[in-house]
């Protein structure tokens, strides 16, 4: 379960009494070699595939023994478990893990170390053990890679060359591991296990996604189900309007609320060129880019107005980086509900479309690159 990052809404240690919930969720556990007194636990539902409602929360350790809880009535979780480093100790701790899928009302048990541990509770803890157990040579060997890797980056012999080498090694033992769940999936496919296996397999999943049978679709993994359907029909629209996406396109036309909460069209915009550049606040690359951003915005700006679109943030991240980064052009904010990074075709962040004052598409740039200002300098000249 290391593919996964997760967060914990509300998680206290050795709980003898609680406010009401719906359905209450506990973990408990007996961990040994444990030096820490404290345990970082995120948690998120298997259904959020992009983690928006990732949080964090902090469970006491006495004696390698814990406790948590967390409300939830409906929708299976994701929680991971992670040592906290006492002053003075290495910040590596934080890369072991323990991983558990928590259903509403139950109880999971663990047991054992943040290097080997054992999970103990329903039928799809069972299944999942089972997986485990065949994954684990896979993974260990995946481990002491990167750990190889690590340690050149800490003493800076990491060069491109010895990366690449490394990957080499790394991805068929990866494939190797992927084969082993997709052979599990094809001969368990009523399994709730099944389904969120195919959770790990990235594109593979579309082809194995109809084998799931109706047991499974419907079953407690249901909303994992439903999301990843949603996800791969998204992903194939995508692809689709990325091939329509070139040069002398016309740009599909959106509304989106801006900073004050109003509707801006795109469309309203036309007479003068435009760029749409899509970002986050997360994204370190945007966040990079925006000096020379600001820089040509000055230059330019009698002559093109920038559109930002704001992706992937809640709408107190999007306002408060604008305001932080004093960001001065246009800005809406990218919403589940009308997704136009479908429309756009949008695959990777940065990504800056400059559109026409007739509303066609005239140039596209993915990446913080240089390229995008040569263009405007050579366009405005």
């Amino acid at each position: 379960m290391n593919k996964k990052q997760f967060s914990l809404l509300a998680c206290t240690a050795l709980l003898c009494a609680c406010q009401p919930a719906q359905k209450q969720t506990t973990i408990t556990g007996t961990l040994t070699g444990m030096e820490s007194d404290t345990l970082i636990v995120n948690y998120f539902a298997v259904s959020d595939l992009s983690r928006r409602t990732l949080n964090t929360d902090t469970v006491a350790l006495q004696e390698g023994k814990f406790t948590c809880q967390l409300e939830n009535d409906s929708v299976p979780m994701e929680v991971y478990f992670y040592a906290k480093p006492r002053n003075g100790t290495p910040m590596k701790l934080l890369r072991k893990s323990m991983g558990v899928v928590a259903f509403p009302g139950e109880t999971v048990e663990l047991s054992g170390s943040m290097d080997e541990y054992h999970m103990k509770g329903n039928a799809f803890h069972q299944a999942y053990e089972k997986v485990r157990a065949l994954c684990k040579p896979h993974e260990d060997k995946m481990h002491e890679i990167t750990q190889v890797i690590m340690g050149m980056q800490s003493d800076g012999t990491l060069t491109p060359e010895r990366l690449d080498s490394l990957r080499q090694i790394y991805e068929p033992i990866n494939a190797d591991m992927k084969k082993v769940k997709e052979d599990y999936i094809r001969q368990h496919p009523d399994e709730d296990i099944s389904v969120y296996l195919l959770s790990d397999l990235g594109k593979e999943a579309g082809d194995l996604l109809d084998l799931i049978g109706k047991k499974a679709q419907n079953g407690p993994m249901a909303p994992l189900y439903k999301a990843m359907k949603g996800a791969i029909a998204q992903q194939k629209a995508r692809e689709e309007a990325r091939k329509n996406m070139v040069e002398g396109a016309v740009a599909p036309d959106f509304t989106l609320k801006d900073l004050q909460g109003k509707d801006l069209t795109l469309s309203s915009l036309r007479g003068k060129y435009v760029v749409l550049d899509f970002w986050g606040s997360w994204c370190g690359w945007c966040i990079k880019g925006v000096p020379d951003m600001k820089k040509y915005y000055e230059k330019y700006k009698d002559r093109m107005e920038i559109l930002g679109v704001d992706c992937r943030d809640t709408e107190e991240k999007w306002k408060a980086a604008v305001e932080k980064y004093e960001l001065p052009w246009l800005h809406v904010r990218n919403t589940d509900e009308t997704d136009i990074t479908v429309k756009y075709g949008i695959q990777g962040y940065p990504t800056k479309i400059v559109i026409d004052p007739e509303g066609k598409v005239a140039k596209i740039v993915i990446g913080e690159d240089p390229a995008f200002y040569k263009y405007l300098d050579e366009l405005f000249k």
